[in-house]
């Protein structure tokens, strides 16, 4: 392809897999390649590795993106292939050192071959010393250290000779839409975002729920919400958030059931929800972003009880993750200053003073089928809203 630039991608898991990897290659490929449109684009594949060959109209920010919220990806970088020829490789290699990391002259380097063709009549150390000798021709200040570089060149020889230097790091794990599809309970917090980016990375495909209760809460909460989904759409390959108006259901559970269940009662109907949901979109999980222990509505007897109001398997990602752990995730995927914005969620509006730690399921279950509250969640499935978010992020009208 004319007037293109070629990106080599870097698989990890993947190429572990037997019989099934092309089936994971393939769906890799397809997540990358919608995240690239409208760009003209081709991919070509080697063992544990992809070459995308991409339009130079598009922009270097959003190839790059394309790579870094991809599951599968382990690493990539700009890449340069040439004739398996050890002069011309040199030459590719004077190129490509003028820009990127090398591009400063300082600093400490090494050069690593990797010679999957072995009919190449240099071994990979003869290549090392030739391209650490173009290295130095170039920049005589900068000094070879094989153990701790700061800076490293690469050659790979295989149908041809790929140059590249030090790759960025890509999110690892498994393609999106490997794993299945579920139903992500979204909140404002800073919890539920990661345990979606957590899922995501062993493959699963997801669509957001969003609980609602105008007017106790605002549409600013909404709008964060909505923030938070763009956010992880491009790792979950896009996603629909929807909104359910949850006002009528929790005020009717205030009125009808005993003042410290408030809590796990309103996560029972949510679950019923999401679980109703989930199946009309053709999902066999639940993920929640509980981790246990946390606070009240996480302990292990109402995770019990929770998780007897869905007929579909709950995922809890984070269940063993500290708070600290968690954040550390979210500031990492951009999550974190949006979801400790000050717009609290519904939960938090209608959370009661003691909240019961240690229910009894048998006892709550009959509170809960006491409240003859299932119009009122057949109504609040039927009046529900959708926002859909592209592979990129942005919102789709």
């Amino acid at each position: 392809m004319k007037n293109s630039i070629l990106y080599l991608v870097k698989l990890g898991e993947i190429s572990l897999k037997g019989l099934n990897r092309d089936f994971f290659e393939k769906r890799l490929k397809m997540n990358i390649k919608a995240k690239l449109k409208p760009y003209r684009n081709s991919v070509s594949k080697q063992k544990g590795r992809l070459y995308f060959e991409i339009s130079n109209e598009c922009p270097e920010e959003q190839a790059l993106r394309a790579f870094s919220t991809t599951f599968g990806v382990v690493g990539f970088s700009k890449c340069i292939s040439c004739e398996k020829d050890i002069e011309v490789i040199k030459r590719h290699a004077a190129l490509l050192i003028q820009e990127g990391p090398f591009a400063s002259g300082t600093g400490t380097f090494k050069s690593e071959t990797r010679r999957a063709d072995k009919q190449f009549p240099l071994s990979s150390y003869e290549i090392d010393c030739e391209l650490g000798g173009v290295v130095l021709d170039a920049y005589p200040t900068m000094k070879v250290n094989a153990k701790y570089p700061e800076k490293t060149i690469y050659c790979e020889i295989r149908d041809k000779a790929y140059l590249y230097t030090s790759p960025l790091p890509g999110p690892g794990g498994l393609p999106v839409s490997t794993a299945g599809k579920g139903m992500l309970l979204l909140s404002g917090g800073i919890d539920s975002p990661v345990a979606g980016y957590r899922m995501a990375q062993r493959g699963l495909k997801q669509e957001c729920i969003y609980f609602h209760a105008a007017p106790y809460t605002s549409e600013r909460a909404l709008e964060k919400v909505a923030k938070l989904a763009s956010i992880i759409a491009p790792y979950l390959q896009g996603t629909r958030l929807h909104v359910v108006g949850f006002t009528p259901v929790q005020l009717w559970i205030r009125e009808h059931s005993p003042e410290d269940e408030h809590t796990l009662m309103f996560r029972a109907a949510m679950m019923k929800v999401a679980n109703a949901i989930s199946l009309m979109q053709e999902g066999t999980a639940i993920v929640t972003g509980e981790a246990l222990s946390q606070v009240a509505s996480q302990t292990l007897e109402s995770m019990t009880f929770t998780d007897s109001m869905s007929e579909q398997l709950v995922l809890r990602p984070l269940v063993g993750m500290d708070k600290q752990e968690i954040m550390d995730v979210a500031k990492r995927i951009g999550t974190y200053e949006t979801s400790i914005l000050p717009y609290e969620d519904c939960c938090v509006i209608f959370s009661p003073r003691h909240p019961l730690v240690h229910p009894n399921k048998k006892s709550v279950t009959h509170h809960f089928e006491l409240m003859e509250i299932e119009s009122l969640l057949e109504q609040a499935i039927e009046s529900s809203e959708t926002i859909d978010f592209g592979p990129d992020g942005r919102r789709r009208e």
